[in-house]
C-alpha cells in the first residue's frame, strides 16, 4: 500500500469517527425534538380549546358565547389524545346541551365548568408525565453520547499518537543515513523493508551509497580518465576558458582562449598570470579584479577577432574544495568568456529601430497636434460639446503618444551612450521654478497644491539644466498621478553632507517594499500601476548619474513616496 493510500485511510478513519458522533447526536436531538413537539401539538391544543370554552361561559352575549363554545368543543372532540379524554369530552357535550336548554341555571353552568376543568387537569397531568419521560430519555441519550464520545476519543487519541510515529520513523532513519553520507561513511545503509514509497526511497538510497562507495575506492586510472574527459569537454567549448590556481598561476586555457590571447597553452601554462598580463592587455583586463585594488569589469568586452568586432561577457568563478576539517577552501579560479556578439548586434538593431520609429512618429504627431489646435480655434467653426470632448480626448492621447516617443528617444540615447550634456553652474531654485511651472496645469486639474521648501543660501550645482528639469518634472508628474484629488505634494531642497538634495514627497498609495529594488529598472512597472511605459524612472536615473549625481527612493505602502536626487555643490 502506498503512503498516500495509508494517509487517506487514516483520514477516512478520523472522518468516520466524526460522522459517527455527528449522526448519533443528530439522531437523539431529532428524537427528543419530535417528542417535545408532540406535547405542544396534542396537549397544548386541548388546553387552548378549554380556555376558550371557559371564556365563552363568562360572555354575557349568550348567542356569541354558545357559538364560540360549540366551535372549540368540536375542535376538542377532534383532538382526543389521552386515555379517558373521550368519555370526559362526551360528558362535557351532554352537560353543554343541558346548559343550552336552561342557560339561566347556575348549577348547570357550574357543572359544565367543572367538566371543562377536569379535561384541563387531565391534559396538564399528561404534559407533566410526558416531560418526565423526555427528561429520562434526555439523560439516557446524554449517557450514550458520552460513552460513544469517550470510545471515539480513545480511538482517535491512539491513532494520533501512533500514526505520526509510523511516518516519522522512516524519516528519522533517512536522516541518520544522510548524516552518515555527509561524514563520508559510504557503508551506511537504510533498513526499511516496506513496499511503499519509503521502501523505494531506501532502495534508491542504498544504491546511491553503493555507487559512492565504489567511487570512493576507484583507482587512479579512473580518476585520470575523468580528468581526460573534463579536459575534452573544456577544449571543445565555444566559450573561452582559462583556469588559475589559488596563487594565480595558469593551469590551462582552451583553444578559444588561445585565439583571443594570441598565446598557446604551452607558452603560458604554469606561469604567473600577472606577469603575462603585464604584456597582454586582454589578460590584464580579465584578471583585473584579482590584482590589488582592481575592480571587476562590468561592461561587455569588445575584442577584435576573426576580422570583426566581437563582444564577450566575462564570468569569474571561484573553485572551492573540502579540507580535512570539512571546511571550504579556495583552490583556484575559472575565467569564462561568453561570446554575446549576436545578442549585442540584435540589441543595437533594436535600439536603432526604436530610435527610427520614434523619430518618424514625431512628424505625424506634430501634424495631429496642429490639426487639434485648428479644430479648437472657433474661427474655423464652433463645435458642440460632444465634438469638444472628442477633440480633448484626441489631444490627450496625442500628448501621451508624444511623451512615449520622447521617452523612447531618450532611452536610445541612454542605450547608445550618446547622452548630450550641457553642464553649467545653475541655482537649485531655478530648476525647481522651471519644473513646477511645467506641471502647474496638471496639478490644477486635480486641485493639488505643490509646496516648495528651499533652504536659504544654497550653493549652485554643476548640472545640465534641461535634463535635470526633465527629471524633476517626471518625478512631479508621477507624484501628481498617484496622489488624490485636493491633496498636496512637497518639494524640498537642502544641503546635506556637501551635496544639494532635491526631494519630491507625496502622500499617495506608496510602493510595496518588495518592488523598490526594481523601481529604476528599464520597462519595469509596479503591478496595478497606472498607464506608462516604465521608462521614465530608468531615464531619470541615467540622466542624473551621467551628471555625476545620485538618485534614490524611500516609500511605505499606503503612506506615500519620496524620490530624491543630489549633486555635489560648487
Amino acid at each position: 500500500m502506498k503512503i498516500k493510500s495509508k494517509i487517506r485511510i487514516g483520514l477516512l478513519f478520523l472522518l468516520a469517527i466524526i460522522m459517527l458522533l455527528a449522526a448519533s447526536g443528530s439522531y437523539y436531538i431529532n428524537t427528543l425534538a419530535d417528542e417535545s413537539k408532540d406535547i405542544l401539538k396534542d396537549n397544548y391544543n386541548t388546553l387552548h380549546y378549554t380556555k376558550n370554552m371557559i371564556e365563552a361561559l363568562d360572555d354575557p352575549n349568550k348567542a356569541a358565547a354558545f357559538n364560540k363554545f360549540e366551535t372549540n368543543l368540536i375542535k376538542q372532540e377532534n383532538n382526543i389524545t389521552e386515555q379517558g379524554e373521550l368519555e370526559a369530552t362526551k360528558i362535557m357535550r351532554s352537560a353543554f346541551e343541558e346548559y343550552k336548554s336552561n342557560s339561566e341555571d347556575y348549577n348547570k353552568a357550574a357543572d359544565l365548568r367543572s367538566k371543562i376543568l377536569k379535561i384541563q387537569e387531565m391534559n396538564m397531568t399528561a404534559i407533566v408525565n410526558k416531560n418526565n419521560v423526555i427528561t429520562g430519555k434526555t439523560q439516557r441519550a446524554f449517557a450514550y453520547i458520552t460513552i460513544l464520545g469517550t470510545i471515539c476519543f480513545l480511538l482517535s487519541f491512539t491513532f494520533v499518537v501512533n500514526f505520526p510515529k509510523w511516518i516519522a520513523g522512516p524519516i528519522i532513519e533517512f536522516i541518520r543515513g544522510i548524516r552518515g553520507i555527509l561524514q563520508k561513511d559510504y557503508s551506511t545503509r537504510i533498513n526499511i523493508s516496506s513496499n511503499d514509497e519509503f521502501g523505494e526511497m531506501a532502495l534508491a538510497f542504498n544504491q546511491m551509497a553503493t555507487q559512492l562507495e565504489a567511487w570512493e575506492h576507484s583507482n587512479l586510472a579512473q580518476v585520470l580518465f575523468e580528468k581526460s574527459r573534463i579536459e575534452t569537454i573544456i577544449n571543445n567549448m565555444h566559450d573561452a576558458v582559462i583556469g588559475l590556481d589559488e596563487n594565480k598561476y595558469i593551469l590551462f586555457i582552451n583553444p578559444v582562449a588561445e585565439s583571443l590571447l594570441s598565446k598557446s597553452e604551452t607558452d603560458i601554462k604554469g606561469k604567473y598570470a600577472p606577469d603575462i598580463a603585464a604584456v597582454n592587455d586582454l589578460l590584464r583586463t580579465l584578471i583585473q579584479e584579482l590584482l590589488p585594488g582592481g575592480k571587476p569589469a562590468t561592461n561587455p568586452l569588445k575584442i577584435y577577432s576573426n576580422g570583426k568586432e566581437n563582444y564577450y561577457r566575462k564570468e569569474m568563478l571561484d573553485v572551492k574544495g573540502k579540507t580535512a576539517n570539512g571546511d571550504n577552501k579556495l583552490i583556484g579560479y575559472v575565467i569564462v568568456l561568453k561570446n554575446i556578439t549576436e545578442y549585442k548586434e540584435l540589441d543595437v538593431a533594436k535600439t536603432n529601430f526604436i530610435a527610427t520609429i520614434s523619430h518618424e512618429l514625431k512628424t505625424p504627431i506634430a501634424a495631429i497636434n496642429m490639426s487639434i489646435k485648428l479644430l479648437k480655434d472657433e474661427r474655423i467653426g464652433a463645435a458642440n460639446d460632444e465634438q469638444k470632448q472628442l477633440v480633448e480626448n484626441i489631444e490627450e492621447n496625442s500628448n501621451r503618444l508624444l511623451k512615449i516617443t520622447g521617452e523612447l528617444l531618450d532611452m536610445t540615447q541612454v542605450e547608445t551612450g550618446n547622452i548630450q550634456l550641457n553642464i553649467n553652474a545653475v541655482a537649485p531654485s531655478h530648476i525647481v521654478n522651471l519644473a513646477t511651472k511645467a506641471v502647474s496645469q496638471l496639478a490644477d486639474q486635480k486641485q493639488i497644491q505643490i509646496n516648495t521648501e528651499i533652504s536659504n543660501d544654497l550653493p549652485n550645482i554643476n548640472a545640465d539644466t534641461d535634463k535635470t528639469v526633465w527629471v524633476l518634472v517626471n518625478l512631479l508628474s508621477n507624484a501628481i498621478k498617484y496622489s488624490g484629488e485636493e491633496s498636496s505634494i512637497s518639494i524640498k531642497v537642502d544641503k546635506e553632507d556637501g551635496n544639494v538634495t532635491f526631494k519630491v514627497i507625496d502622500h499617495g498609495i506608496g510602493i510595496e517594499e518588495k518592488y523598490l529594488p526594481r523601481i529604476f529598472e528599464r520597462y519595469f512597472k509596479v503591478p496595478g500601476s497606472k498607464t506608462g511605459t516604465g521608462l521614465g524612472l530608468s531615464i531619470s536615473k541615467e540622466f542624473i548619474e551621467s551628471q555625476g549625481g545620485q538618485i534614490g527612493i524611500t516609500s511605505k505602502y499606503s503612506q506615500g513616496t519620496t524620490f530624491w536626487f543630489s549633486f555635489k555643490s560648487i
